[in-house]
């Protein structure tokens, strides 16, 4: 048996969020079975046990699949725990969804598949000095920031993208900058990533931030259940040569520490393939283009 647990809506808690609604949808359509938990109760009043009040327990021990809004890691080991008195344990562990929510935790596996990252653990009140030791390995390069989990990539020249990774002001600028955007979503300190020259795509019809020809791979048990163009926006062509070849992230597939996760790609512009970035599955929004009969098809056999 197996269950696919969804977040309510905010004002009516009996309803799927309208976000997950065209997913519940081709669940029902699936005949697989799922449940809602309150997710204000989970992530504003800190509480769990009513989160999944509304959860019916199961009779013999049974696979659950997370499909909701992004927990940070201490809450989502609440909801774990939660669901686990009701025999119901979740497809990743605590420890799994830690490993592919945080890149520090995946950054030894995808060395030399992925943008040369740095990183520093810190508040609001980050040290600059601290954060230009951090950037000396990168020399004069264009970086990115970000936190250990999310960027401002819609704020690209304000709070994102640094054109020189040893000009002071301009690093102190941006650091600033996404750390007030952040506010309270801060997850545990800065990250910063060498900026990459991948294949252009288009630019954001609404923040203007330039757009990669990205793909997100959906990973179910080692096997990838879903490529997908990332975008919404831009022409990604009918060519499937511009398609990530799955072989390519094989090795690296098999090495993640999780039975469900996302791996973001790109090709760069001399041809070769990177790893933008790695999500745990359960929180990872699944792309306009995406086939979601067949992403959901793919659970019916666990």
């Amino acid at each position: 048996m197996m269950r696919i647990i969804f977040c309510a809506d905010y004002w009516n808690p009996l309803s799927v969020d309208n976000a997950y609604e065209t997913e519940v949808n081709v669940v029902e359509g699936l005949h697989l079975n799922y449940s809602l938990i309150n997710i204000e109760a989970l992530v504003e009043q800190k509480n769990a046990l009513r989160a999944v009040r509304k959860v019916e327990p199961a009779s013999t021990e049974e696979l659950a699949i997370y499909r909701g809004w992004m927990l940070k890691p201490q809450i989502y080991e609440q909801l774990s725990a939660a669901l686990a008195e009701r025999g119901l344990l979740l497809i990743n562990t605590p420890a799994a969804y830690l490993h592919c929510h945080y890149l520090p935790q995946s950054y030894p596996l995808l060395e030399g598949f992925t943008p040369r990252s740095t990183w520093i653990r810190t508040g609001f009140d980050v040290s600059i000095d601290e954060v230009m030791k951090a950037l000396h390995v990168f020399g004069d390069k264009p970086v990115i920031v970000k936190d250990f989990v999310k960027s401002r990539k819609h704020e690209w020249n304000e709070a994102c993208y640094i054109p020189c990774a040893s000009d002071r002001h301009a690093v102190e600028r941006v650091v600033r900058r996404f750390l007030q955007l952040q506010g309270e979503d801060l997850n545990e300190g800065l990250i910063f990533r060498e900026f990459i020259e991948f294949e252009p795509l288009a630019y954001h019809s609404k923040s203007g931030m330039p757009l990669i020809k990205e793909f997100r791979l959906f990973v179910l048990d080692g096997r990838i259940i879903c490529s997908t163009p990332y975008w919404e926006e831009g022409d990604y062509g009918d060519d499937k040569d511009g398609f990530p070849p799955i072989d390519t992230f094989g090795h690296i597939v098999q090495n993640i520490q999780s039975r469900f996760f996302t791996m973001d790609v790109a090709r760069k512009r001399d041809g070769t393939w990177n790893i933008v970035e790695l999500g745990d599955g359960q929180v990872a929004g699944l792309p306009v283009r995406a086939d979601m009969q067949a992403f959901y098809q793919a659970f019916t056999g666990l």
